[in-house]
């Protein structure tokens, strides 16, 4: 394989997504803990006795540890900020991902790595110089085209602009998820309605209600779709060759709330597809299996964003996720039989048979995806199991008792 020129960058919100990040190939996370990211109200955060645990695990397994602090900052914050940068400093987390001036100079005071936030919306070379003098990494606003991403790009090699670190400045790009109706976040609908701050990670989602759009005179305007401020989501994976071509070093993924399911799937995608462009061998071809994949894990529908000069976005027409597949909760894990390779677990929903696709998850475990080949119950081999019933069957891969046991079904 070409050597690698891009890192992927996973979310996770959780242990199991954690793990799930690790498995997908992840070559970085990045995560809140508590208060003051942009998902401290829509995500399981994980809390500031994590962090060293959390920390330790991504380092031994090659994998950086991003702790983000973007919201707004109040006067009344700044004690909080102090505390989590501290702290985040002292459990070797790898850098910052910050857009408040106060944050990103206490932590640059500290001698911490910072990453400039996507929240700052970087559009030009000339923020990028600024804020080179306290950052390594710049994420840039998602609403660039390919053109505008590869010239603030080459102006960093041709102006050799440096962080603090002395190297050049990394620029770093989301590929994938969520998109907000607003230009990098900057929404006030949530608070104007909700009293809660979008930016200050508590937004209510009032993009992803439907609409009827009505004149003065009470008469409903024809509109196509009820859904008019709700983004399908952004994905790269068909043209992602050209984002790597315009220099980027960091390729991010949205979705901090999601599931281990998605965090895996969607990371492996992307580590096969960045890989592939490595290797010399990235099609659009492979890039549409991948996207056929990401289809069965939470989306609303994809587009490829403003990379490719679209003018306006791309709007859903449902509610919720548009995933061909879903899990359904049906039980615990409760032992594992190492030797012979058997797991037990206790049904709690539903029915399990031969031959239906599940997935388990857990803190330790990551996330586990398995086809049912056999079945046994009170020591006889069934076709399947009920609510209530202790069973077992074979597979490779170690099982915990606080894994959970999904049925994945067509949604």
């Amino acid at each position: 394989m070409g050597k690698r020129t891009v890192d992927i960058m996973a979310p996770v919100g959780s242990f199991e997504s954690l793990r799930a990040a690790f498995q997908g190939g992840a070559d970085a996370v990045y995560f809140g803990i508590e208060q003051l990211n942009m998902r401290a109200r829509s995500s399981i955060n994980f809390t500031t006795d994590d962090l060293v645990e959390v920390v330790n695990l991504c380092h031994e397994h090659g994998v950086k540890a991003y702790l983000t602090l973007n919201t707004i900052l109040y006067d009344h914050d700044i004690n909080l900020m102090k505390k989590i940068v501290k702290t985040a400093y002292d459990s070797n987390v790898d850098a910052i991902i910050a857009m408040d001036q106060a944050a990103i100079s206490y932590a640059h005071s500290l001698g911490m790595s910072v990453h400039i936030s996507t929240q700052i919306n970087i559009t030009n070379i000339e923020v990028v110089k600024f804020y080179a003098n306290f950052a390594n990494v710049m994420v840039l606003s998602r609403e660039l085209t390919l053109q505008q991403v590869k010239s603030i790009c080459d102006a960093v090699v041709k102006e050799d602009v440096r962080g603090p670190n002395g190297e050049l400045v990394q620029i770093e790009v989301f590929v994938h998820g969520a998109l907000c109706m607003a230009v990098s976040g900057k929404c006030y609908l949530s608070l104007h309605t909700a009293n809660s701050s979008a930016n200050r990670g508590a937004c209510k989602q009032n993009c992803r209600r439907t609409y009827e759009v009505k004149d003065s005179e009470g008469n409903e305007l024809m509109i196509d779709n009820e859904y008019i401020m709700s983004p399908k989501d952004l994905c790269t994976v068909t043209f992602l060759d050209q984002i790597i071509e315009t220099g980027v070093s960091v390729l991010k993924i949205e979705g901090r709330s999601k599931g281990p399911d998605y965090v895996k799937e969607v990371t492996s995608c992307y580590r096969e597809a960045a890989d592939a462009v490595a290797e010399g061998t990235f099609t659009h071809e492979k890039g549409k299996e991948w996207e056929e994949r990401m289809d069965n894990v939470f989306n609303r529908g994809f587009w490829g964003g403003y990379f490719l000069g679209k003018e306006l976005g791309e709007w859903t027409d449902e509610d919720g996720s548009k995933a061909k597949k879903r899990k359904i909760y049906i039980g615990d894990g409760a032992k594992y039989f190492g030797k012979i390779g058997v797991g037990e677990f206790v049904l709690k929903n539903g029915e399990l048979a031969l031959g239906d696709d599940i997935i388990i998850t857990g803190p330790t475990t990551g996330i586990v995806e398995h086809t049912v080949s056999n079945l046994r119950l009170d020591e006889a081999d069934v076709d399947t199991v009920k609510r209530g019933d202790r069973f077992t069957f074979k597979i490779d891969q170690k099982i915990r008792p606080a894994d959970k046991l999904y049925k994945i079904v067509d949604a």
